[in-house]
């Protein structure tokens, strides 16, 4: 019977497929993924939100990273890098990217900064190295690579928030992120150094999480509009613009006022992660990373985002 049982459960797979569930992990709260391909592998970088269910502030000690080669079934790999990795920073495990250049594996994280003799405090932007895109990584400077009194422009503390990184088709590797501004520059070939000055704009409706990648010769920055968080986007034919607005791609989601972009695209498919609160006891301090496909129009504009989440069949 065992057999059968088994056999049966192989030719419905084959004939139906097998599906994803968003959330995509239930086990823990995440938030902010940050998807990357490598080696026909997805590994996926997250935040981790451990507040009670009663907070009334984020509490997020350290990152998170899976990996996947179905977009079904993730492998944890655990607690891959920690605030307590930078012994300048201070606390929260913000939002945070990782890209491979050259075999080694940079990833940009968005942190408090302690009040010393280099900050003011406020947001930072660190970045750790590896060899491998689980680790173990490693603070590459010591120090933070962009501090918030580099940046003026935002008179808050946290406007040096979200990091994402992109390298173009010549090498040149880019820095973006933001709070309020989106901020941009140069990176050096190695990585852990900016190439020139920071600039700043203000893409329409722009709050932060910004997502900046290319296809087809277009540049796209994909970020978190608005308050409550929906998800907008601009274009541009270099990628030190003009951004012409394009539009809402994403409306609210469930249960979270804040939600973070991050684009991948995998085995023929495009893929578009974020977070919620649906999660049992979950909130706005208590997210859950999705998965939903992202549609094309002919034009090269983007589809509206549909979110199926709740239980919903999600990928395939």
């Amino acid at each position: 019977m065992k057999i059968r049982f088994f056999l049966a459960v192989i030719v419905f797979s084959i004939i139906y497929g097998v599906k994803a569930q968003n959330p995509i992990i239930k086990n823990l709260f995440t938030a902010d993924p940050a998807p990357m391909v490598y080696n026909n592998t997805v590994y996926l970088y997250v935040g981790h939100d451990t507040a009670a269910v009663d907070a009334k502030t984020y509490q997020m000690p350290d990152w998170l990273v899976y990996s996947t080669t179905d977009m079904v079934h993730w492998k944890s790999h655990g607690s891959c890098l920690s605030t307590k990795d930078f012994k300048w920073a201070s606390y929260a495990a913000n939002a945070a990217q990782c890209i491979e250049r050259n075999g080694k594996f940079y990833w940009y994280v968005s942190i408090i900064h302690k009040a010393d003799e280099n900050s003011k405090g406020g947001v930072a932007i660190g970045v750790a190295v590896a060899d491998s895109p689980t680790g173990p990584f490693k603070d590459a400077l010591g120090k933070a690579l962009i501090t918030n009194d580099m940046t003026t422009d935002m008179k808050h503390a946290w406007d040096d928030l979200d990091p994402t990184v992109f390298i173009d088709d010549n090498r040149q590797a880019y820095l973006f992120w933001g709070n309020g501004s989106c901020k941009w520059a140069k990176l050096k070939e190695n990585m852990i150094e900016l190439d020139g000055s920071i600039h700043t704009f203000k893409p329409q409706n722009f709050t932060e999480a910004p997502w900046v990648y290319k296809r087809k010769g277009l540049y796209y920055l994909v970020y978190a509009a608005n308050f409550p968080e929906t998800i907008e986007y601009c274009t541009a034919e270099k990628i030190e613009g003009p951004w012409i607005y394009r539009g809402l791609i994403q409306d609210r989601v469930s249960n979270s006022t804040t939600t973070h972009p991050g684009i991948i695209d995998y085995k023929g498919k495009t893929y578009f992660f974020y977070h919620n609160g649906v999660l049992p006891t979950g909130g706005n301090y208590r997210r859950s990373v999705c998965v939903d496909y992202l549609h094309y129009n002919a034009d090269g504009t983007i589809q509206k985002i549909i979110q199926t989440t709740d239980g919903v069949k999600a990928v395939k």
